[in-house]
């Protein structure tokens, strides 16, 4: 199951090309925050702050991937340039938290 987790379409990509299963807008961060993050690794620590309390707060969205989880495999897709600084590891743990306390 290949899920994109990003909020906005990644630019230059085709949806063929992008061969996903499922677009999960809302496990993304909100546009202010992502606004507010830029990918400014100094923002680094804050932003995961934020945006985990944001998950906290979305129960059917992350309801939702939990079971996609749940059912095997899942390939969350992103289109973040710099990958050591993307919501979509925060997600990623956020959910192994989440699913190991089950």
């Amino acid at each position: 199951m290949r899920v994109l987790v990003d909020r906005v379409w990644p630019r230059g990509v085709t949806k063929k090309a992008a061969a996903l299963d499922l677009w999960l807008k809302d496990v993304a961060p909100t546009t202010a925050l992502r606004k507010w993050y830029g990918h400014e690794p100094a923002r680094w620590a804050e932003f995961q702050t934020r945006y985990r309390a944001e998950l906290s707060a979305r129960d059917e969205a992350v309801a939702r991937l939990s079971s996609l989880i749940e059912s095997g495999r899942v390939t969350l897709l992103y289109a973040a340039r710099e990958e050591g600084l993307s919501h979509a590891l925060v997600l990623r743990d956020f959910m192994r938290e989440r699913l190991s306390h089950h």
